[in-house]
């Protein structure tokens, strides 16, 4: 059975070391009730959680995969007692406002509790995480007496929630969804239309399910500003909260997919469906994004649990494998051979995938606080910098994490050779689990057109070069013994500056360029952002004593060396331009001559 360990030191330190946590947390108001010891011992329960309950059902839960039978669909065997056992522990509002029922725990804090449910159980995750962005979205937009109705029953657990965008005919594009929205005289609206891809659209875990859905009125504006958002419940909640009649919203068929299969996936039928508009009619998609921006970083977090998972099992399987003997000479004389980690390639498989851990997890960390900085503090300019931060950092959140977690995990099949591929390891179901968070959402090529076109071009590239000073502040004032990250950091920053600029020209001269060099703009920023999630490591592992802390050092060292001349391929192919890309005609690429 694969193993999973919760790196709480790492995670420790990250909070305490790297980000202060406790220090900024106390600074404000709205969250001095955290402190350091209390986010440890959350962490400390979380890891219990996810090794003992978590762990044990995901390959069950994968074989099982959860079940449609007459418009019902049932979860795999544990997941429901799993379920409610996460949300009478208080889970589902770790974050959430106390108003609700909420704890008002950190970003800072949850983006770690929800690793380590990614990392030992995605499918189950999703149950809960859909019910928390559902919540935010509710608590942004909703009516207060929408929010009394709903919320407290959201995050205790009792209800869960969704989100239904997407149309057979409609992914990124929802300004052309045909879901209809039609009022009737006691203000209710009936919801007409077909969903797809609806991460937990029926299940057996919670009492009801609250779905958010969006529609278009029969008057409304063409395009994205005629949706609105519609609350449409499994079942009709009576005055008095009790839960009514069975809403004509349902189920007609579970995807069959390549992982997460003990995720619900449906097809949903809305058949007339009663719903209550949320906010404004043709605001809806506004509420909507502040559910998707919190699944897009979400989705970064799904990359490093899995990530972390397959790193932890592919560093044990190499110790443990025996397998020739090391070019230096025998390391293990006793042995009839060396175990696999006295060859370089193997240590490099795992090294790219370690690296790729701590600063993914520093740099969730980091997003995290600007998103506590946007709820929390009082001061209007730091509120107005994070915001813009958390603009710019969200589609790298979403598919840098999840791109290098990708490639991670499958240097970590690598290790086990032949094995990885066998069903037993764990190491095909990662993959095949892991695969999915680099599409939903908005597939990682829409993470990167967002980052190089609204986030970059539209603002003049205000909020990079914003990013680039606070990197370069940082990096200047690190001590001399770390110049190996100060330089390669600053370099890079220097770099990405001038490419940027490149960018906001060419795209002056050529309508295709942006698109074209996107995907290669976001991993040279990733990039980017990694080295300075380890500078900032380093720099706080060097003044401690240990071999925990001089090895983050050495790590930081090795992502300079080994990960960072990425950039230079990355720039390289961005300023190749466009036209190699779009010179081919549309008939190319069927032509068979």
């Amino acid at each position: 059975m694969p193993i999973y360990n919760a790196p709480l030191a790492d995670m420790k330190f990250i909070l305490n070391d790297v980000f202060n946590a406790e220090q900024f947390w106390q600074a404000n108001e709205n969250l001095a009730h955290i402190d350091a010891a209390t986010a440890e011992a959350i962490l400390e329960e979380m890891a219990k959680f996810a090794q003992n309950v978590t762990l044990p059902l995901n390959r069950t839960g994968d074989e099982e995969g959860a079940k449609i039978e007459n418009g019902n669909v049932t979860t795999p065997a544990g997941f429901k007692q799993a379920f409610k056992q996460y949300a009478e522990g208080g889970w589902i509002g770790l974050g959430a406002d106390a108003e609700w029922g909420g704890q008002e725990m950190p970003k800072m804090l949850t983006v770690l509790s929800d690793e380590m449910l990614f990392a030992t159980n995605p499918s189950f995750m999703l149950y809960p995480l859909l019910s928390v962005g559902a919540g935010m979205a509710l608590n942004s937009y909703a009516s207060q007496e929408q929010k009394e109705t709903y919320l407290p029953k959201i995050y205790s657990g009792e209800w869960s929630g969704t989100m239904c965008l997407t149309e057979p005919h409609a992914g990124t594009d929802l300004g052309i969804i045909k879901t209809k929205a039609e009022r009737n005289e006691d203000g209710t609206y009936n919801i007409t239309g077909t969903k797809i891809f609806i991460t937990g659209g029926d299940h057996d875990l919670a009492e009801n399910i609250i779905h958010l859905v969006l529609a278009k009125t029969p008057d409304a504006p063409a395009g994205s500003r005629g949706i609105s958002l519609f609350i449409v419940p499994k079942f009709i909640v009576n005055a008095d909260g009790s839960l009514g009649e069975r809403n004509s919203a349902g189920p007609g068929s579970i995807e069959h997919k390549m992982g997460i299969k003990a995720s619900a996936t449906c097809v949903m039928n809305f058949d007339g469906a009663k719903g209550y508009l949320v906010g404004k009619e043709n605001e809806g998609l506004a509420a909507m994004f502040v559910m998707m921006n919190y699944e897009r970083l979400s989705m970064g977090i799904q990359g490093l649990g899995a990530s972390e998972f397959a790193y932890q099992n592919a560093a044990q399987y190499a110790t443990d494998r025996l397998q020739g003997r090391s070019a230096a000479g025998v390391k293990s004389p006793e042995k009839p051979a060396d175990s696999i980690l006295v060859h370089g390639d193997v240590r490099r498989m795992l090294l790219n995938a370690r690296a790729n851990n701590e600063a993914s997890r520093a740099f969730a960390v980091y997003v995290g606080q600007q998103l506590d900085i946007t709820k929390f503090s009082t001061d209007a300019e730091a509120v107005k910098k994070a915001n813009d931060r958390v603009a710019l950092l969200t589609p790298i959140a979403k598919a840098y994490l999840t791109d290098t977690a990708f490639n991670a995990t499958l240097d970590a099949q690598m290790v086990f050779g032949g094995h990885g591929f066998i069903r037993e390891w764990g190491m095909e179901q990662c993959i095949r689990d892991l695969r999915i968070s680099q599409i939903y959402e908005g597939t990682n090529g829409v993470q990167s057109q967002d980052l190089i076109g609204r986030k970059t071009i539209k603002c003049g590239g205000a909020f990079i070069e914003e990013y680039i000073q606070e990197i370069r502040d940082f990096a200047n004032d690190l001590d001399a013994e770390l110049n190996f990250i100060k330089d390669a950091t600053l370099d890079a920053a220097a770099e990405i500056q001038s490419v940027t600029q490149y960018i906001l020209e060419a795209s002056k001269e050529n309508i295709d360029f942006s698109n074209a060099a996107a995907v290669d703009y976001l991993h040279a920023v990733g990039l980017l952002s990694f080295s300075y999630m380890f500078a900032k490591i380093a720099k706080a592992a060097s003044a401690k004593e240990g071999d925990f802390y001089s090895n983050k050092v050495s790590l930081a060292l090795y992502f300079v060396q080994r990960v960072l001349p990425e950039l230079a391929v990355r720039i390289a192919k961005i300023k190749a331009g466009a036209e190699v890309v779009m010179n081919f005609s549309e008939d190319y690429f069927t032509s068979q001559a």
